[in-house]
């Protein structure tokens, strides 16, 4: 039976990315996960997880190749990858959406996507239903910013009505994606992943600027976890294009009880800002424990640190560096009394083309991993194995009643989980007509 027994009480993680944007006008898919030969080399990549003494995972299908269609699944890589994670006990973080959807959906724009995608997070669910942990959709702000403002990705767009279009859609498929998952899975827990940014003022001048783009930073969260935006936020959002009942849509839909809020940090989080508006790279200035604040400041929700990494450059010891810069953040945060639950460098390997986000296809392999892209440990995989074993026992004991009841992947029980789906229904039907949660 499903005993709910309590993984160890801080959740060290890493990830194998499953990023799939298009380029060059949707000609060309950036699947990381061909570029860097997880397609060939998964089971070996699994057991370095466990080499590491990593139980969490942050992991996904590649929805191009699985979602063929409206109610046509290509399960065939996810059936052999997620059997293997069930039969190692690796907990995974599923990630359904990294940066790009299946041609016949075309891109972001598509105001069908966030029902779409919802029928594929369901149907997922009920295939694997011991998957506890999901990020439905990653990084949503960087997801609508790369695709439609920038436009890098996808749809290559450049406006703020196609960024908010963009947005909205992103958002809708998110929390579609989650209430279709309790539906299956009525424990599941949503992790986040989302960039913390931060936005500096040049000058003077440029303090306006920076202050719309801090607002702007916080709106793909805001809407997922159903706050009421500022004014000028909200004005920002009805003047591109969202409506009255597409911003309520959001307000009615709360789901923070069911989440865990993510926070992504690079080097390239912070920006300056001139009076005219335009940004470039800072580097770290706050660094992850100020801007994490304010985050958690905002939503008082437990936090998780779901993204991190740095190149190993030429004296072979920055991304250590790095790794421990960011810990000693994690236990800022920590002594700050924010409840923290986990850590994460991102990702097990190497990455290619980071160092264009993922915009143009050159073969680049950019060494941030821990282990390459021959499967040989990196310095900061030995660092970061070595951090694990120091603080995996210490962690859980100062903060015990803030573990995650997370269930491990064999304690799973079909004949419980045919009962939560029956007890999830009928706690549907008895609520349709009541509002919602927050």
């Amino acid at each position: 039976m499903m005993t709910n027994q309590i993984t160890p009480g801080f959740m060290f993680a890493t990830g194998i990315e499953n990023s799939a944007p298009t380029i060059q006008n949707g000609k060309y898919r950036m699947d990381e996960l061909e570029k860097c030969g997880h397609y060939t080399h998964w089971r070996k990549d699994f057991d370095l997880v466990q080499e590491l003494g990593i139980t969490f995972l942050r992991y996904g299908p590649p929805i191009h190749q699985t979602f063929l269609g409206p109610n046509n699944y290509d399960w065939s890589f996810a059936d052999a990858t997620f059997a293997e994670l069930y039969h190692r006990d690796l907990v995974p973080i599923v990630d359904l959406c990294h940066f790009g959807v299946p041609d016949w959906i075309g891109n972001f724009q598509n105001p069908d996507f966030p029902n779409l995608f919802a029928g594929y997070a369901r149907a997922f669910a009920a295939r694997f239903p011991w998957v506890q942990l999901y990020t439905p959709v990653n990084e949503m702000y960087i997801c609508a910013l790369f695709s439609a403002k920038y436009g890098w990705w996808n749809e290559q767009l450049t406006t703020d009505q196609s960024y908010v279009t963009a947005l909205k859609h992103i958002v809708k498929a998110n929390v579609l994606a989650m209430r279709a998952i309790l539906e299956v899975r009525p424990d599941a827990i949503f992790i986040q992943s989302e960039s913390s940014e931060y936005f500096h003022a040049e000058n003077p001048r440029a303090i306006g600027p920076a202050e719309i783009m801090n607002g702007k930073r916080f709106l793909s969260l805001d809407l997922n976890y159903g706050r009421r935006v500022d004014s000028e936020m909200y004005e920002y959002l009805m003047d591109n294009g969202m409506s009255r009942e597409e911003y309520h849509f959001f307000l009615h839909n709360k789901m923070k009880r069911h989440c865990i809020m993510g926070n992504d940090y690079y080097v390239t989080n912070e920006h300056r800002v001139a009076a005219d508006g335009r940004t470039w790279a800072a580097g770290e200035i706050f660094g992850y424990h100020v801007i994490t604040s304010q985050y958690y400041n905002r939503y008082q929700l437990p936090i998780m640190h779901t993204e991190t990494n740095l190149n190993q450059g030429p004296n072979g010891d920055e991304a250590v560096n790095w790794l421990k810069k960011q810990w000693a953040n994690v236990l800022r945060v920590r002594n700050d009394g924010m409840p923290i639950l986990g850590f994460t460098w991102y990702s097990l390997t190497d990455q290619v083309d980071w160092d264009s986000a993922l915009r143009e296809n050159n073969g680049h392999v950019n060494p941030l991993g821990l282990y390459d892209l021959d499967r040989n440990i990196r310095p900061v995989g030995t660092a970061y194995h070595q951090l694990i074993r120091d603080w995996s026992e210490v962690l859980p004991t100062q903060s015990i009643c803030l573990r995650v009841p997370v269930v491990l992947p064999k304690e799973y029980d079909e004949e419980v989980g045919l009962k939560n789906i029956r007890q999830a229904k009928a706690r549907k039907d008895a609520s349709t007509n009541a509002p919602a949660n927050s």
